[in-house]
């Protein structure tokens, strides 16, 4: 008998069985439709790829950032169904559809729920990320406090600012070249073009990328993630559910996720890198290798969170794909995209194929 008052939990095997997405689009474009049309676009896609009714879910977690309360029930009621089940509203900032997808399998994980729907939408407003309440306190407050002591705060959006200031310190420190997360901007673009899901479809030059209008210092809006509206949903199934319906052919396990929040390093060693979440990443990578058995080199396709081409890059480091400063070197080498060690954002990243916070986690497992 274990000495330890808390056995571990035997944990179920979980698997996508279905997914299904939108066009992402321009805020306000004449093609934008509104949130529960989005929903159940992506909804309905997930079911027949998963070929069940929505009679069979457990559960729905549906995320969302931009909205009032219950908007889940409201995206799923008139479409999908009422047939009674919970569904979970998600707010996650730009980790979001993530959440909403962690949520769903652990339900499964745990022996709660036999089959659950992971569902994120967004219908956004144009133009770069406001501050949506000014009579309480910002949740960023302190990593803004962090900004404005190392590098100070312009006029300009708050997110580049700190983007590109990470970007700065990389550069700084590693002597990496604005011409790296250019080069960034410039591949997303280039994959994005066999993306038909994508926001944009236009491939550009390294020029092109470079000139393009200023956002922020040297992040360019070829750089830079543009506001969408989208939605993106998974049907996620137990062992003994994927049996029961015969969907073996299609099923995908998900061997390992992994959810961090913020580290002490964050904030304590002043790094402007580590502020914009350097450290969550790496550990979070840290323990879906250790729990899947993998290793970087088993790994040919990653999507990845490219807010900003500097983020992009500073993610290779962070996911073990090269060592702390030198992503440059992995830029330069072509191991990024087709016919290098990895393909990484084939979809086009956030920077051609769209950013709806509620929908990109979904997307990136879609």
């Amino acid at each position: 008998m274990s000495s330890s008052p808390w056995e571990p939990a035997t944990l179920r095997r979980v698997f996508v069985v279905g997914v299904g997405m939108t066009k992402f689009v321009k805020p306000g474009a004449e093609n934008s439709r509104d949130y529960p049309d989005l929903a159940e676009e992506a909804g309905k896609k997930a079911l027949a790829d998963a070929q069940i009714p929505y009679s069979a879910v457990d559960q729905a977690c549906v995320g969302y950032v931009f909205g009032d309360s219950t908007c889940g029930q409201r995206a799923i009621y008139h479409s999908l169904g009422m047939t009674g089940i919970p569904i979970i509203n998600v707010n996650n900032n730009c980790a979001t559809g993530s959440t909403a997808l962690f949520m769903a399998r652990q339900l499964i994980q745990g022996g709660v729920a036999e089959c659950v729907l992971a569902l994120g939408f967004e219908k956004m407003s144009k133009g770069s990320l406001g501050i949506k309440f000014s009579d309480r306190t910002i949740p960023t407050d302190k990593h803004v406090d962090l900004l404005i002591n190392k590098y100070g705060l312009s006029a300009h959006p708050v997110a580049p600012q700190m983007f590109g200031y990470a970007g700065k310190e990389h550069m700084e420190k590693y002597g990496t070249k604005i011409e790296h997360f250019a080069k960034i901007g410039w591949k997303n673009h280039k994959h994005s073009v066999n993306n038909p899901y994508s926001q944009f479809q236009d491939e550009y030059s390294l020029d092109e990328v470079m000139a393009s209008k200023e956002v922020f210092d040297f992040l360019t809006i070829l750089q830079c993630c543009p506001t969408s509206d989208g939605a993106a949903a998974a049907i996620l199934a137990s062992e003994a559910f994927v049996q029961k319906y015969g969907l073996q052919s299609k099923a995908v396990e998900i061997l390992a996720q992994e959810m961090m929040t913020d580290l002490p390093s964050s904030f304590e060693e002043k790094s402007i890198i580590k502020m914009v979440g350097f450290d969550m990443s790496k550990e979070a990578a840290r323990k879906c290798y250790e729990k899947s058995g993998l290793t970087p080199n088993d790994i040919d396709v990653i999507e990845l969170h490219d807010c900003f081409s500097t983020n992009e890059l500073l993610t290779y480091e962070a996911l073990g794909l090269c060592p702390e400063g030198q992503g440059a070197m992995l830029v330069d080498r072509g191991d990024n995209t087709y016919g290098g060690k990895w393909v990484i954002n084939p979809s086009g990243g956030l920077i051609s194929k769209g950013h709806p916070l509620g929908a990109t986690g979904g997307h990136s497992c879609s």
